[in-house]
């Protein structure tokens, strides 16, 4: 019998997590194979919550499949990229965008990917929040980088700490990372913030990263401001898509809007463009999605207002949580997920992994853990607020009863 040598895993990948799809998932799907239903509130997927498709969307894709089987520009078909010109032009106070400065991907994350690659040397030092969207921590471990996390303050609603980015800001500090708003917390940021942020990156001359994938999923008097708007003096990349707000994230249609001087940037604007083009060209019949969807009714609207199903299941989610003994949670504004913190001197969590395994094969509940976001302790949960408000009413209940007896050893 030939022996093979032992083949482990990058050493690249040390500093690599994902828990929204993690260990917990696995047994999930065991619990599944043997007839339990899990109700997983740890993706953000609204399809698997009876959230259908627009149906100009689809009529479109379906139009344009016959002819889309072919490769198409590298950065998108233009139609597309006007369209998303078109939505920028309309939002107040956004720079002037070019169409060859927009670029079409399989989703926001293989865009995050493209970039970090295009943009990082080893040991180059990028700021991301803390809480995170963790792809954006594992992006920039991948292509050489190293992950700083800047603090979000509870006590602020979630606002970045200015006074941490600005202590942890070092010579190798190359960019920073904005999400807003943001996942996992659902806060939305101020203008005030925004144009702290904006000080700090001009200051140090950083490269800006905003991640505004739900800038239309706001709640009460939220209002996003898009972070090229506070910053036009600065190379500002901005990152959306049709995932949340347009509820067909199986689609991986998402897109990176570069705006801002580019005198300085030539050599990474080029390896953009070269990584867009080893990749061929984006998925093509979700191209042809993108002018269906920017174009005409919004059907999001409808949802985020006062009686609209996202709204209502926003607070659900929050009065339930805020019901439980010894949890808190600050009021999301937006997006779709809530952040809940477990007082430490009523739930004596050591290992919040182990928590949400427990939870999940109690009560057949599915979360993500707070340090699976790199925040530093084991105090938090993210929850998804995609499932009807009865349903997420009734789930939170059965957690608050889980914690109640609930004793980490």
């Amino acid at each position: 019998m030939t022996t093979l040598r032992p083949l482990d895993q990058s050493s690249k990948l040390k500093n690599v997590l994902y828990e929204i799809r993690g260990q917990a998932l696995i047994e999930a799907a065991r619990l599944e194979s043997e007839g339990h239903t899990i109700l997983k509130l740890n993706t953000g997927n609204p399809a698997a919550f009876g959230f259908e498709a627009p149906y100009q969307i689809v009529r479109d894709m379906i139009a344009a499949m016959p002819n889309a089987h072919g490769y198409t520009e590298s950065r998108g078909v233009l139609s597309a990229r006007r369209a998303i010109v078109n939505r920028y032009e309309e939002t107040p106070g956004f720079p002037k965008v070019d169409p060859d400065m927009v670029f079409l991907g399989n989703g926001v994350s293989e865009l995050i990917t493209m970039v970090m690659q295009a943009l990082l040397d080893e040991g180059d030092e990028v700021l991301i929040p803390a809480p995170d969207y963790p792809l954006w921590t594992a992006m920039t471990s991948l292509s050489g980088g190293t992950p700083v996390h800047y603090l979000c303050d509870e006590l602020a609603g979630w606002q970045p700490d200015l006074d941490d980015i600005r202590a942890k800001i070092t010579p190798r500090t190359k960019a920073i990372v904005i999400i807003n708003p943001n996942n996992p917390t659902g806060a939305v940021y101020t203008r005030e913030t925004l144009e702290g942020l904006a000080a700090i990156a001009r200051e140090h001359s950083l490269l800006v990263l905003s991640d505004e994938i739900y800038d239309r999923i706001l709640f009460d008097d939220a209002e996003h401001i898009p972070m090229a708007s506070v910053a036009p003096d600065l190379l500002c990349l901005t990152f959306n898509g049709l995932s949340k707000t347009y509820r067909v994230a199986g689609y991986r249609s998402g897109w990176v809007v570069i705006t801002g001087p580019t005198h300085h940037a030539h050599g990474f604007l080029e390896g953009i463009n070269l990584l867009a083009s080893t990749r061929l060209c984006p998925n093509v019949p979700a191209q042809f999605a993108v002018q269906a969807a920017l174009s005409g009714v919004q059907t999001i609207d409808s949802l985020i207002a006062p009686r609209g199903r996202l709204h209502e299941q926003r607070d659900a989610a929050w009065k339930g949580l805020e019901a439980i003994p010894g949890v808190s949670c600050v009021k999301p504004a937006g997006a779709l997920y809530a952040f809940p913190r477990l007082d430490p001197n009523v739930h004596e969590i050591r290992d919040d992994a182990k928590l949400v395994y427990d939870l999940l094969v109690s009560e057949h509940l599915l979360l993500v853990q707070g340090t699976g976001f790199n925040w530093p302790n084991p105090d938090h949960l993210r929850i998804v607020t995609l499932p009807e408000a009865r349903v997420i009413t009734e789930a939170i209940e059965r957690m608050g009863n889980f914690l109640a007896s609930y004793k980490q050893r």
